[in-house]
């Protein structure tokens, strides 16, 4: 062997946050015995050699017996989990001179070996697609399940591999394998319309849907306070299917989301829907706002660009509710640790529903509430201020009358709704074009609310009675006319009129004072 062949040169990727960055794995066979990883690997892929060395031996090729260095740059930058088994084989081979590989340093590489050398899907392959365009590759060599969500980029050979052999004879040039092209916009715009769930099911709760269409119009959240069955989770459901669809932008970023988590599974596309999550009240800290000791999204950034559904809202404990309220104002979370520090976005809607008190029946038309005094108002303070602070909308679901369910009479479809949603949304992009950051009313600080929401002598003593009679506090003004700007928007007028904030101040049931009294 001469020296210059004793060093192999194979690119794979590590991700951070949403991003993947590049990492090349450099492959040294020399004088002397051993097997050294070097480059910050954590105990996964150090783990590869076991798994490199049966996966070669089964396909009847040999793990050198010389000195071998693998080193994985740059230095400073964790590798972590299992998907650098393959070019770390690939490296070998080239090294050691069992194959020549003329192609080899043209492809980003990444998959993770069993011991018998059949390729298994690896996460987060789609921002290492997105990077390895950027960069200028050729290809990406990936395993076969993850090529169809790998093939939303264009302008990259996807080769998707079933084991060790294919990929070695692609390389070589004896096995030629199609690389798989996907037509994501016909994809995406094939699925903008396909709604599991459907505001036409809904019989009766005119009101609600109507709160419903305000929330999406203007990106408020919502929180819904009702008697158990009265229909709150089903209304949350359909959220998604009244709201503005998703742009190719917005999709690419939430399918990178649920690719860094693993969350696509097998031969997933492009994200074209919404997201819709719904974490059960048991859930941590870390699993709702993203952690760990390798840092992955939680349901928070899971459901960017889309719905995050809390049930029986005080039944959270209070801290994870408490660990929400800044990425609620700052639409994203940033995950520090010790020698790492990650952003995940987290844009989304928060609809929350919750029992009026522990039995669930406080202020219910027919039955009779059980709680004790005080229980009531203890139930209700499990949920803080600051968070209810960040919640415009306080809705209150009354149960369905018989007549309404057994009626025939066909409801309004989600796509009627979502037509007026998106007719007050592009006035509001309209509105807010010189401020990138700001997409809806929901999303306006308090300064602009005063510019951007005027009222008449007429309104102010409306809301100035309002806010004496029904007790309302002071932090539902802001929302009040928050509210009020949206409503007026649906309207397509663009003065805040009188009727649209005496709508937007019923929806305050939570400010009164004694509400639980």
């Amino acid at each position: 062997m001469n020296s210059k062949a004793m060093v192999a040169k194979t690119f794979g990727s590590a991700v951070s946050g949403v991003d993947a960055k590049l990492i090349t794995i450099e492959v040294n066979v020399g004088q002397g015995t051993g097997f050294f990883m070097v480059g910050l690997p954590d105990s996964a892929v150090k783990e590869s050699q076991q798994r490199v060395e049966s996966a070669l031996k089964y396909f009847g090729y040999r793990m050198p017996r010389q000195k071998m260095v693998v080193n994985l740059a740059p230095a400073d930058i964790r590798k972590e989990g299992s998907s650098y088994d393959l070019p770390i084989a690939l490296g070998i081979l080239k090294a050691s001179e069992q194959v020549t590989f003329p192609e080899l340093e043209q492809y980003v590489i990444m998959g993770e070996l069993s011991l018998d050398g059949i390729l298994r899907p690896v996460k987060g392959v789609l921002p290492i697609a997105i990077e390895a365009r950027k960069r200028g590759f050729k290809g990406f060599i990936l395993p076969e399940e993850n090529a169809s969500e790998a093939s939303i980029v264009n302008n990259l050979d996807i080769i998707g591999v079933q084991n060790l052999r294919e990929a070695i004879d692609f390389l070589e040039g004896q096995l030629e394998i199609t690389p798989l092209v996907t037509d994501t916009r016909d994809i995406f715009y094939n699925s903008l319309e396909r709604y599991e769930f459907d505001f036409a099911d809904v019989q009766g709760q005119e009101n609600i849907k109507r709160a419903m269409e305000i929330a999406a119009a203007g990106g408020h959240n919502v929180i819904m306070i009702g008697p158990p069955g009265a229909g709150k989770t089903m209304l949350a459901k359909r959220l998604p299917s009244i709201l503005p669809p998703l742009s190719l932008q917005e999709a690419l970023e939430t399918t990178k989301i649920h690719s860094v988590a693993g969350k696509l599974g097998k031969h997933a596309s492009l994200i074209a829907q919404r997201p819709f999550r719904s974490p059960h009240h048991t859930i941590s800290d870390v699993a709702l706002v993203g952690g760990g000791g390798n840092p992955q999204p939680g349901e928070i950034s899971l459901s960017h660009n889309g719905v995050l559904f809390l049930d029986e809202l005080p039944e959270f404990k209070r801290t994870v509710l408490e660990v929400m309220r800044q990425p609620l104002e700052e639409r994203k979370v940033t995950i520090s640790r010790a020698k790492v520090s990650v952003d995940y976005p987290a844009n989304f809607m928060l609809i929350a529903s919750m029992n009026p008190c522990p039995c669930g029946y406080y202020n219910h038309p027919e039955k009779e509430c059980v709680c004790g005094p005080g229980i009531v108002q203890r139930y209700l303070n499990k949920v803080s201020g600051p968070l209810l602070d960040r919640i415009d909308l306080h809705v209150e679901v009354t149960p369905v009358k018989f007549d309404e369910m057994t009626s025939t009479r066909k409801t309004e479809a989600s796509n009627n709704i979502r037509e007026r949603v998106v007719k007050g949304r592009e006035i509001q992009q309209e509105r807010f074009k010189e401020n990138p950051e700001i997409f809806c009313n929901a999303m306006m600080p308090s300064h602009m609310v005063k510019e951007v929401c005027q009222i008449n002598e007429a309104g102010k003593v409306l809301l100035k009675t309002a806010m004496e009679r029904l007790g309302l506090s002071a932090r539902a003004y802001d929302r009040i006319l928050k509210v009020s700007r949206t409503i007026a928007d649906l309207a397509g007028s663009e003065a805040i009129k009188v009727e649209h904030l005496a709508e937007a101040i019923q929806y305050r049931s939570l400010d009164r004072e004694g509400w639980a009294g």
